[in-house]
């Protein structure tokens, strides 16, 4: 069978990129939490011995690097949100199903991006 002709995966490939989809919310949830603890512990970077300008300097830095951090840390959870979303439509079997042309996504595009809702057919007709 062609990949034209499918409809969807098979259950076999659902299962194949469940795994991979809960290995990437793993990896992204460790990664959030790193972020996280690096925005707690921004608050102290030992300059209260420094000259008073060096401390000014630092404090600009600090409040560019929480605004980084904050940045980041929504990225990383609207990353994890839409893996879970994947995971659904895994569990409803339409994983893999453009939205916009109703075909398989490729196989590829997927494990590159799992939570992709979109063909590359799809995402070109937006540019």
């Amino acid at each position: 069978m062609t990949q034209g002709l499918k409809i969807k995966y098979s259950d076999k490939e659902l299962g194949q990129f469940r795994k991979l989809i809960l290995e990437k919310i793993e990896k992204a949830q460790i990664q959030l939490n790193l972020i996280e603890s690096a925005y707690r512990n921004d608050s102290d970077n030992g300059t209260e011995d420094t000259s008073p300008t060096f401390k000014a300097f630092d404090e600009g830095s600090e409040v560019m690097s929480k605004e980084a951090n904050s940045q980041l840390a929504i990225r990383q959870e609207k990353f994890i949100r839409d893996l879970k979303n994947a995971l659904i439509r895994i569990e409803n079997k339409t994983y893999g199903i453009c939205r916009v042309t109703k075909k398989l996504i490729n196989k590829e595009r997927l494990k590159l991006v799992p939570h992709a809702t979109l063909s590359i057919e799809a995402k070109n007709l937006q540019k």
